[in-house]
């Protein structure tokens, strides 16, 4: 049971013994521990409030981005609505000056064909003219080839002249 229950010197000595070690610990590691562990706290707090701060600008930043992104949709419907009322503009331009074209080239080409027609009846009828006057001729030639029928004939005419 000695080893039990220990002696007043012993006890005594290991007392001075854990106090000195006591004091000197407080001394010269307790303020370097506390220290260290108030930083490594500090350091922690501020690492989980960085964290949080860079969360929120990164939700921040996700909303900026899903706002732009929706403005730069509009955008591209707002640019490719332009772009097919463009194209539909050119298109009716277009169909609406070859219809104009047309129209001309068409009015021009009835007016050479009636310019033309023109032509043509003029032309038959001067051929008519000229075929009449021929055939009046040679009528003339065979009626009036005797003498006696070209004096009548003169004498006709001069009559007819005297009255008009």
């Amino acid at each position: 049971m000695d080893l039990l229950t220990p002696e007043l010197g012993l006890f005594f000595w290991t007392l001075i013994a854990f106090l000195a070690v006591f004091f000197i610990l407080r001394k010269f590691a307790w303020k370097p521990i506390l220290n260290t562990l108030g930083e490594r706290e500090k350091g922690i707090a501020d690492a989980i409030s960085a964290a949080e701060r860079v969360k929120a600008e990164m939700g921040q930043l996700q909303a900026e981005n899903e706002k732009i992104m929706a403005k730069a949709r509009e955008e591209s419907s707002t640019m490719m609505k332009e772009a097919r009322e463009t194209r539909d503009r050119i298109v009716n331009e277009a169909k609406d000056q070859a219809k104009t074209e047309a129209n001309k080239i068409l009015t021009e080409a009835q007016a050479q064909i009636q310019q033309q027609k023109m032509a043509a009846l003029a032309e038959v009828k001067n051929e008519i003219g000229n075929l009449a006057v021929e055939v009046a001729e040679k009528i003339l030639r065979t009626q009036l080839s005797a003498a006696e029928a070209q004096n009548n004939y003169a004498d006709m005419l001069a009559q007819d002249i005297k009255l008009n």
